[in-house]
């Protein structure tokens, strides 16, 4: 019964959470003058240029979307659409970016660019710096996301890498206006590390780039070494921004559904950024603790975290951030009855594969070993996926249309 709900409250977050109204909003409130140029990147790019075109319809004269592939839900007027990589950057990623670049490039003060941007839009809109092939970035991105580092760690490095990151593409710009709708996936909604920041001043440094390499000790080559000691772009003048959606906004959501199903909702934190399996463990032990103590939350009860964990590889298994830290937590909540704890990515991709994240209760540990599995073996592999899928405990959702960071919930009934 409490995972039925917990599939409730999945179910209606991720609604409440899609980007297309909240677009749609900010448009009615924004008088262009000029013709309209969109542009529109990341994983929730299609569905914020749909709506976009449906508010503006003929108004907007050309755009390009890029965005993940299987992302694109069919054609908008006037708009080209391109498929590329992510969480690694490829060969599609450079074309649309060059697309993209192409459709600014020769633009006026009589025009007006619509820049439409959300998570995913570091990997899906890319050109290297001059001497920094893609197969550098390919390999340098690999070695971040098997670091441990943070997003706004990752995002600092590849931003002096590239040509359309850390405000560069609102310089290439020059005086045409960008009216710019972000829909953030950064814990506290750094414009600088949103996507890279494609159109917003850089407020790190070249010294915190540089000790970020030395902290996760990259190996990095020489030309690569020399765009990070160089500074980036401290101030733009041509953007006006608008931020549409955040974790915080996801954990209301949450919070929301939960309180209608009967839980009293507490948001610990939207700004969790530790191991995932660190984040496991501490979900998995307020379970007990409201288990066992008169002193603790009541029952019913959601205790709810957002965020954006981090995963440090050290296995060659299959997995992602909200998966591995549902494995983690139904090591803990074995046997405890009436409760289920699910972590979910908001866009409907947890690393590297097809699931949204993971669903557990207290029956899930017996379920593994009943099938000869170990869960802590899987874990030490960085295996939760292979794991969570022996016993039907992920959450297949497809691509969202969202991407506002990650939401965890502990239901007890």
């Amino acid at each position: 019964m409490v995972k039925v709900d917990a599939q409730t409250i999945i179910e209606k977050t991720i609604a409440a959470n899609l980007p297309d109204a909240a677009v749609k909003a900010a448009l009615d409130k924004r008088e262009f003058r000029g013709n309209v140029y969109l542009l529109a990147i990341g994983k929730a790019a299609w569905v914020m240029a749909k709506a976009a075109s449906d508010s503006l319809g003929d108004r907007i004269k050309q755009g390009v979307v890029i965005t993940k592939y299987d992302h694109s839900q069919g054609a908008i007027p006037n708009v080209e659409i391109i498929e590329a990589g992510h969480p690694i950057s490829d060969e599609n990623t450079i074309i649309g970016t060059e697309k993209a670049i192409a459709l600014v490039e020769n633009l006026t003060a009589k025009d007006e660019i619509l820049f439409l941007v959300s998570g995913g839009g570091s990997a899906l809109f890319e050109s290297p710096r001059d001497g920094i092939s893609l197969a550098d970035i390919v390999t340098l991105n690999k070695q971040l996301l098997a670091s441990g580092a943070d997003i706004v760690e990752i995002n600092m490095i590849r931003k002096r890498l590239s040509k359309v990151k850390a405000g560069r593409f609102a310089e290439l710009c020059k005086a045409t206006k960008i009216f710019t709708i972000v829909l953030s996936d950064v814990v506290g909604d750094r414009l600088d590390s949103i996507a890279s920041g494609p159109a917003a001043p850089d407020n790190s440094t070249a010294e915190e780039a540089l000790a970020v390499v030395e902290k996760y000790q990259l190996k990095l080559n020489d030309t690569i070494m020399k765009y990070l000691e160089l500074e980036t772009p401290k101030a733009v003048n041509n953007v006006e921004t608008v931020i549409t959606g955040s974790v915080r906004t996801l954990c209301d959501s949450a919070a929301n559904e939960a309180k209608a199903l009967g839980y009293e909702p507490l948001i610990l934190s939207t700004t969790i950024g530790c191991e995932a399996s660190q984040a496991g463990e501490i979900m998995g032990t307020i379970a007990n603790e409201i288990d066992r103590s008169e002193y603790s939350i009541k029952r019913p009860c959601a205790v709810i975290i957002g965020g954006e964990t981090v995963v440090q590889l050290r296995g060659s298994g299959k997995g992602g951030r909200n998966i591995e830290m549902a494995l983690k937590a139904s090591t803990l909540i074995a046997g405890l009855e009436d409760l289920a704890f699910f972590s979910l990515g908001s866009d409907g991709t947890d690393g590297p594969t097809d699931a949204a994240g993971g669903l557990v209760d207290g029956e899930t540990l017996r379920q593994m070993q009943e099938k000869g599995l170990d869960a802590e073996a899987f874990l030490a592999n960085n295996d939760s996926y292979n794991a969570l899928k022996e016993v039907d405990c992920l959450i297949i959702t497809g691509p969202t249309g969202t991407n506002v960071n990650d939401v965890s919930v502990l239901l007890c009934k």
